[in-house]
């Protein structure tokens, strides 16, 4: 979740104002480049505990002397909630989350590298404050109100909405780590075939990362808990968007579908004004009870894209939201995947090959399951282990033409060992930490904060 947005932009008058916002995404193929983001968990190494905002060892005082790297103070409010660096933001999520969300990079060497050097950072100033952080899907121990709220306006309004639509919005926001990467298309055809081929292989991506086995120290019966939450958490903004798939769809398509999506929050003179349940289509008449008389501008048309959270967002890029935050090496696996199945022709065509044929039932059958079964959930008569070989193979070719070499010759192929590893054992993240819980550790999860820092 980006920093706070500026207050300035052209009034919106027309709908057709926000396809042509989308559509000018449109970017010429040596003009892509691979944004990453993603989440971790902050704690205490003495007692693993969440970290509050305020305090010697909070999550204040990591980001203050996180500037020494040359990062740029963002403030709202007189607190200190973000930074900036070029296009790299640092972000924090509702319960103390911290967020590299990377700068728009050509290789994938660059975003590893990026990826290294945060962790770097982060691990130098957790040394001195005797904090560290990890990459799992889920807070594998602390209870939701034993996590402190951060002190952001827009998470203090959708924490008061969320539990009006879903059961577990808040689990959503103060316990939950992602990895996700932002990528581009060439045209609005371009844009539709890549959104349809990752929401078809988003549950495959999910399954590989699937990294969230336990909840308040036992395990929940989940190998992505994370990925199962965002079904309980909001129906109006959540989901697999079957109308991605029918004939016609595209830029206006989506449009539509945005303007049904309650507003959150309008953003003015750096405070968040409540607008929760209200209608963006009323905005535009001038008729929001929130701002009577406005209309909207097209930050407010940005801000609005950022509060619905379907398996692929659309924004001026297509934004991959299936897989549970890992290790760093998961970390650079997870663009290397998206990478590969849709920065080559070649491979997007076989993708869509692969999935043209899968049906809304079977996509949804897929969705439902793969939190809770992962490789081994059973589809088309076989299992989506197999599935995941098959895409990590195209995956792997499409690395291989862009034959994007770093210093010594290598491609950006062997970003994907690490989930090849899993793919062929059969054995996910979440399969690893239950061995471990279930052996090793006796049956505690305290050994994860030490075993998985980064």
């Amino acid at each position: 979740m980006s920093a706070p947005p500026q207050t300035r932009g052209e009034p919106i008058t027309d709908r057709r104002q926000l396809a042509a916002y989308l559509e000018s995404g449109n970017k010429p193929a040596d003009q892509w480049r691979i944004g990453t983001e993603h989440e971790k968990f902050a704690y205490r190494v003495s007692d693993h505990r969440p970290l509050p905002y305020e305090g010697p060892d909070g999550i204040g005082e990591l980001l203050t002397r996180l500037q020494r790297f040359g990062w740029e103070p963002v403030e709202e409010k007189g607190n200190l909630i973000a930074l900036t660096q070029g296009m790299a933001n640092i972000t924090l999520e509702p319960g103390g989350q911290v967020e590299l969300s990377g700068a728009p990079l050509e290789t994938l060497h660059q975003t590893c590298a990026e990826v290294h050097r945060h962790l770097d950072q982060v691990k130098e100033i957790g040394g001195e404050l005797g904090i560290a952080m990890m990459g799992l899907g889920f807070q594998p121990k602390w209870r939701r109100d034993e996590i402190p709220w951060m002190p952001k306006g827009r998470y203090k309004i959708m924490g008061d909405y969320m539990p009006k639509r879903g059961n577990l919005g808040l689990d959503m926001m103060m316990r939950t780590c992602t990895v996700q990467v932002n990528l581009d298309f060439a045209s609005e055809a371009d844009m539709v075939k890549k959104f349809r081929v990752s929401l078809a292989l988003q549950p495959i991506a999910t399954a590989l990362f699937a990294n969230s086995p336990f909840t308040e120290g036992k395990p929940n019966g989940f190998q992505s808990f994370r990925s199962h939450i965002w079904t309980d958490t909001d129906p109006d903004r959540t989901g697999d968007l079957p109308f991605v798939f029918e004939d016609g769809f595209g830029f206006e398509r989506y449009v539509d579908y945005l303007l049904d999506v309650p507003m959150y929050f309008v953003y003015r003179d750096g405070t968040y004004i409540d607008a929760s349940g209200q209608s963006f289509r009323d905005f535009m008449q001038g008729r929001l009870p929130a701002l009577p008389g406005e209309i909207p501008l097209i930050t407010d048309w940005a801000d609005h894209m950022t509060t619905s959270f379907p398996e692929v967002r659309l924004k001026k890029y297509l934004e991959m939201r299936g897989a549970d935050g890992g290790p760093w090496r998961r970390l650079c696996a997870l663009p290397a995947l998206w990478v590969g199945l849709l920065y080559d022709s070649q491979a997007l065509d076989a993708a869509w090959d692969l999935v043209k044929g899968w049906t809304t039932e079977e996509r949804a059958h897929l969705r439902a399951e793969v939190p809770r079964h992962a490789l081994r959930t059973p589809f088309r008569g076989r299992t989506v282990r197999e599935v995941a070989l098959e895409v990590l193979e195209i995956a792997r070719g499409g690395l291989a033409r862009r034959a994007r070499n770093d210093n010594w010759g290598d491609d950006e192929a062997h970003f994907l060992n690490t989930l090849l590893d899993i793919a062929e054992s059969g054995q996910t993240p979440a399969d690893e930490l239950l061995e471990k819980f279930n052996g090793p550790w006796g049956g505690s999860v305290d050994p994860v904060f030490k075993e998985y820092a980064y």
